[in-house]
């Protein structure tokens, strides 16, 4: 009887439950001729990974993606397992036994250091964690943040280092009409900052961030926007990477110049976007975090347009109390599988989990940043899951895959029952979710998040009686 008929269907794991794991779970759904079964697992009990807590409270409409997971979701073949986690409540050899492919998709959750001295000083924060606590993420729910700076330094030119920016400086009426945790709109109501500086280590033709984030600083109400013209003037080595800059570069640019530009009185607030300089030395001092030594950059562009940084000698020190440092997400290493860390990826071809030796891992199968590093918007992630389920198809054509015990999968709800695991299943989710909307329209917000754990099992449990 051959795997993927209607009496023996293809039985697969996929490990996290972000955008890149449902974006696999909708490819492999759209294959023709297949019976499947699909099983989801997530550690915390809500799903959906950065939509959830990562994308900006403000940015709602990037968060309505969510809507087409939910229908993926209603697929007869499909079951989600959260508050399970792999390495510690699902094992590896567990997995291998009731599948014949599992896919990875636990993402990137760490922030690169900078290795400068002071980093780890009061007042120096990771920009991942700090989104994750004012997005209401459990791990970070008992953060706290010393916003007792009127001056706050951001180290990093992305969208979420813009996302940082914004969300120190939009005043807080605003955002107490968003789904920001309590608990970070109590912080920053009390929040003492007043100016943002951010930092780019390159120039501004190779900013990260993208023109609509940009443009969106350009629209808060009370908040000044401000940008050395010498910083985003070309010189004639950055000039030589115009003709290899895209579309979204171009635009980022040309705002940048305008920005620079616009004689505007200053503001109650204010965002400078500064560029071409690096931070050598968080200075300290026995409270914390008392300033930061700038380097001041050179580029080089060579013939292929790559743009490389020189450090110069001269140096430039700012006074501040809080950095947040935003140079990029790394991956974890995974039980059980080989890790690079150089990329801070699953050693991988393709997608397909390879040894040391290049041979591919049989079964074995990542999608999203952990296959290719945190690079791209949500909707990278489409793209990458579908060339991921090519293998896996191809794979399953030739043969290549696990020797599943028959019924392995059937059961495996109940093996981790018979662990003492409070599983949630889509449907106890969905209940928590309306939940969270029923309590944000008593106060006109899209809704009010469970930052802790304990408090959804709670509301499950009580639920069910």
């Amino acid at each position: 009887m051959s795997i993927g008929s209607t009496h023996n269907p293809l039985r697969v794991a996929i490990i996290g439950s972000g955008p890149a794991g449902f974006y696999t779970l909708s490819h492999l759904l759209k294959a023709k001729d297949l019976a499947i079964r699909v099983d989801m697992f997530e550690r915390l009990p809500t799903p959906f990974g950065l939509v959830r807590a990562g994308v900006a409270p403000d940015h709602q409409k990037d968060k309505s993606v969510t809507l087409a997971f939910d229908k993926h979701a209603e697929a007869s073949c499909f079951r989600f397992f959260g508050n399970v986690e792999y390495g510690t409540d699902l094992t590896l050899a567990e997995l291998t036994r009731a599948y014949h492919q599992i896919v990875f998709t636990t993402g990137a959750p760490h922030d690169r250091r900078l290795g400068v001295p002071g980093e780890d000083a009061h007042g120096s924060y990771s920009a991942t964690e700090f989104v994750a606590w004012y997005n209401g993420h459990p791990d970070y729910a008992q953060a706290t943040f010393d916003l007792n700076s009127e001056r706050a330094v951001v180290v990093g030119m992305g969208n979420v280092a813009l996302d940082v920016a914004r969300m120190l400086t939009t005043p807080i009426e605003q955002l107490r009409r968003t789904d920001m945790a309590d608990h970070a709109l109590e912080a920053l109501a009390e929040s003492k900052v007043r100016e943002v500086v951010m930092l780019g280590r390159r120039g501004a033709l190779q900013a990260a961030f993208t023109p609509a984030e940009l443009k969106e600083l350009t629209e808060l109400a009370g908040v000044g926007l401000r940008v050395n013209p010498q910083e985003v003037t070309l010189n004639g080595e950055e000039a030589r990477a115009l003709p290899f800059a895209d579309k979204p570069a171009l635009k980022n640019l040309a705002l940048l110049e305008a920005i620079a530009a616009d004689d505007a009185p200053p503001s109650a607030r204010s965002i400078e976007l500064r560029f071409r300089v690096s931070p050598v030395v968080i200075n300290t001092d026995a409270q914390g975090v008392c300033g930061i030594e700038l380097a001041h950059n050179q580029l080089q562009v060579d013939a292929d347009g790559w743009v490389s940084v020189q450090s110069t000698d001269v140096r430039e020190p700012l006074t501040t109390g809080l950095v947040f440092k935003s140079v990029g997400y790394r991956g974890k290493p995974v039980d059980g599988l080989p890790f690079d860390e150089k990329t801070g990826t699953v050693a991988n071809l393709d997608g397909r989990v390879i040894d040391a030796s290049g041979e591919h891992h049989t079964g074995l199968y990542v999608s999203g940043w952990v296959k290719r590093g945190a690079q791209g918007v949500i909707g990278t992630n489409k793209t990458d899951a579908k060339a991921t389920v090519a293998c896996m198809l191809e794979d399953l054509t030739a043969g290549r895959m696990l020797s599943a015990a028959e019924g392995a999968a059937v059961n495996i709800d109940n093996e981790l029952r018979d662990k003492q695991l409070h599983v949630v299943d889509f449907p106890a989710w969905r209940w928590l979710d309306q939940l969270e909307i029923e309590r944000g329209q008593a106060q006109s917000r899209p809704r009010v998040k469970f930052t802790e754990v304990a408090a959804m099992l709670a509301a499950l449990q009580a639920r069910s009686g």
